[in-house]
């Protein structure tokens, strides 16, 4: 015989499956707002923020900061999806099609927005990478989606040249953060300035 189940029962399991979804949503919200507090604090230039300082931003304990994220670590490794996310809300498709100085206008012009948007979080992670492998996988990460999109908005160019692997690696250095923290943090440069830098280094590489 079908197995009945009584109408007392229904509603306890009604109820511990919206409890259940209380919690996570509420889990969610904490570990978001935990989020948001380490981001802004880098924003800020507290490029070093303690456990303690982003609980207090993000209105939590310490103990529930590290129980949503196990250490400091578990906190880097979520605060690095985090602005790898940021950072796909600003990536544009080019049209590798267009003509070439439409292209270098439109990739610089993009470069320019993504790295000032995780400038603070790049400048954290250069004091933190010797300590934190999920820092440096985030480096990498952003490294390799330069390569990506230099490859696939000048290929053309790329397929003619004699030296196609020394010309990707300048592109990529030269549009890297670290080409971009040397004329915005070294010389003091406006994003203007590092900007028309970046370009005329990008057109003169591809001329």
């Amino acid at each position: 015989m079908p197995s009945r189940t009584s109408p007392r029962s229904a509603d306890t399991s009604q109820l511990e499956r919206e409890q259940r979804d209380g919690r996570v949503a509420r889990g969610n919200r904490t570990r978001i707002a935990i989020l948001e507090a380490h981001a802004d604090l880098l924003r800020e230039g507290d490029l070093r923020p303690t456990a303690a300082r982003v609980a207090e931003r993000a209105g939590v304990s310490v103990r529930t900061l590290w129980a949503a994220f196990g250490d400091m670590e578990g906190l880097f490794r979520a605060t690095t999806d985090y602005w790898f996310r940021a950072d796909d809300a600003l990536r544009e498709e080019v049209d590798p099609a267009a003509p070439l100085d439409v292209r270098i206008a439109e990739f610089c012009a993009e470069r320019v927005r993504r790295l000032e948007n995780v400038g603070p979080a790049a400048r954290s992670a250069l004091l933190m990478e010797p300590f934190s492998s999920a820092l440096r996988e985030s480096r990498l990460g952003h490294l390799l989606r330069v390569v990506d999109d230099v490859e696939r908005i000048f290929a053309d160019e790329l397929g003619r040249a004699p030296d196609r692997a020394a010309l990707l690696d300048a592109l990529v250095s030269a549009t890297s953060w670290y080409a971009w923290a040397v004329l915005r943090d070294d010389l003091e440069r406006t994003v203007d300035a590092a900007h028309a830098a970046m370009r005329r280094t990008v057109s003169a590489l591809l001329a």
